[in-house]
């Protein structure tokens, strides 16, 4: 069945304008046909009762919701390339409900204005297109590149930020799983995982990030992993420990 994303506009239920397009000239839906509508974060199964001015529709009955309980907002220090558009596109598959791209001492990609705002608008629709292409309900937010220091405010309103980091000592980090048990996991949880650039982390960010933002070093395992691949992984352990992937 066809997913689209609507808007409610007085007492009318509509298509999205830039959704209209697609449905009426490409896919020829018309009065009477099914479609999957997503409103308001909530799935819904719905029919098409009008396409004279624009597309309205009306709801049926409510779908499973299939966002994590657990919300995870991504802090990604600035990769080089095209790397930070997988990681939005595979992790808003997993459920991460808000992406922070972070300029890092160790980020290599020079950020001028016109070029991060090209980039933000082809993130923000490659999150849009994932959050179909998998069946979820929110599209994730995507910010505008920053300086860490600037991210201390969403550091401290989340439950907790978790922080993979291969260069601490033994014993000075936790598995994801045991990080969250301690910040607890009664209600819905708001959790940070920041990521570092391809250099990593510098220990003087480190060291700014648990003073000034309680953030707790945890481990990915044995190996050392590309920042593309701890992006993923720390997002599945997250979801995976507060029962997110059942």
């Amino acid at each position: 069945m066809h997913r689209f994303y609507c808007v409610k506009e007085g007492n009318d239920i509509r298509l999205r304008r830039e959704d209209e397009r697609h449905a009426l000239r490409v896919l020829r839906l018309k009065a009477g046909d099914g479609i999957e509508a997503v409103l308001d974060s909530e799935r819904w199964s719905a029919k098409i009762v009008s396409v004279s001015d624009g597309v309205q529709i009306e709801l049926a009955e409510r779908l499973k919701s299939t966002e994590p309980t657990v919300e995870i907002t991504l802090f990604q220090g600035l990769p080089k390339a095209e790397k930070m558009e997988w990681i939005i596109q595979k992790c808003t598959e997993l459920g991460v409900a808000r992406f922070c791209p972070v300029v890092m001492e160790r980020s290599i990609p020079v950020v001028d204005k016109k070029s991060a705002a090209r980039k933000l608008e082809r993130w923000r629709l490659i999150a849009e297109e994932a959050v179909k292409q998998c069946g979820g309900a929110r599209i994730p937010e995507v910010a505008e590149p920053a300086a860490l220091e600037s991210q201390l405010e969403r550091f401290k309103s989340l439950d907790c930020l978790l922080v993979p980091w291969e260069a601490a000592e033994a014993g000075a980090s936790l598995s994801v799983a045991d990080a969250l048990n301690r910040a607890g996991r009664d209600g819905r949880l708001s959790v940070g995982i920041l990521i570092g650039p391809e250099g990593g982390i510098a220990g003087s960010e480190m060291e700014w990030l648990r003073c000034n933002a309680g953030a707790q070093a945890v481990t990915l395992g044995p190996r050392i992993l590309r920042t593309e691949t701890a992006a993923v992984t720390a997002t599945v352990l997250a979801l995976s420990a507060c029962g997110g992937l059942r």
